[in-house]
């Protein structure tokens, strides 16, 4: 099942260059800052609203250098302004033949800001979408407990002034798990046709001195995972039982749940697909 909202809301306004049998399909693999960063997703120009700076619009500039021509870039999510990517995927279509598609790294990359590196690129099916062909996407929010975050961390980290219980944290996450109805975690502009969502994977595990929380699902409403969080150390500090967030969760009701945490510790870790 192909869904396609994921940390992001809007319609679609990534159209790939129309393979003509003489293009190459390339892909990506990408990894970005994203706090200088309007989100993944290029906007368009406009008096009330100015151009903004965004993965894809820089990208696809690149792109443009490189080629003599505009070309269009299709990513797997559109991260939010302010959420970091280890592992964005996108994919083009190259009319360069002679050019070896690893060449585009170093190619793009003398091109590119130090915010934003492309790690891999390889040629792929012509017919394989970065979207469209995904079979699950996986974030990670960061987490500094109990001591002051140091100044660069604090750019991909949230502070937290405690040491919440990982154990009781992943009881609650375990609620999560199988297909769920995710309305109580969903942004108020979120526009998903349907907000049921199959989660395969949510838990919290420490890393050094700092709390990573990590899920995965087939696809995520707008500000979801941000929200889910939120959420879950909200009842831990107030030392709700397992029923009681089962209940919330079950409720679909958004003032129930906890607060939507801020950008800058959520990152965009894995894709995964159902041909690699």
């Amino acid at each position: 099942m192909r869904l396609m909202n994921e940390e992001a809301r809007g319609t679609d306004a990534e159209a790939a260059l129309e393979p003509d049998g003489e293009s190459r399909n390339i892909r990506l693999l990408i990894a970005y800052d994203g706090t200088d960063f309007s989100g993944w997703q290029k906007q368009g120009a406009s008096p009330e609203l100015p151009r903004c700076r965004t993965v894809q619009g820089v990208i696809e500039k690149a792109l443009e250098r490189i080629h003599k021509r505009k070309i269009a870039l299709t990513g797997a999510g559109r991260t939010d302004a302010g959420v970091h990517a280890a592992g964005q995927t996108a994919h083009f279509h190259s009319p360069l033949r002679s050019m070896a598609a690893e060449r585009f790294v170093p190619a793009l990359n003398s091109l590119l800001p130090q915010d934003l590196r492309i790690l891999r690129a390889s040629e792929c099916l012509h017919d394989f979408h970065a979207r469209f062909d995904a079979r699950a996407r996986s974030y990670r929010y960061y987490f500094i407990c109990g001591r002051h975050g140091l100044p660069h961390e604090l750019r991909y980290s949230l502070q937290l002034w405690r040491r919440p219980s990982v154990n009781r944290l992943n009881a609650y996450a375990r609620r999560l798990l199988g297909e769920l109805d995710c309305s109580v975690f969903a942004g108020a502009g979120d526009k998903s046709l349907s907000r049921s969502r199959s989660i395969s994977r949510a838990h919290f595990f420490t890393q050094g001195d700092s709390l990573v929380f990590e899920i995965r699902a087939n696809a995520f409403l707008w500000k979801m995972v941000r929200s889910i969080a939120g959420t879950l150390l909200s009842c831990e500090e107030k030392g709700l039982s397992e029923e009681a967030v089962g209940e919330i969760i079950r409720s679909r009701d958004r003032t129930r749940a906890g607060p939507t945490l801020p950008p800058r510790g959520l990152f965009l870790w894995h894709i995964d697909y159902y041909r690699e």
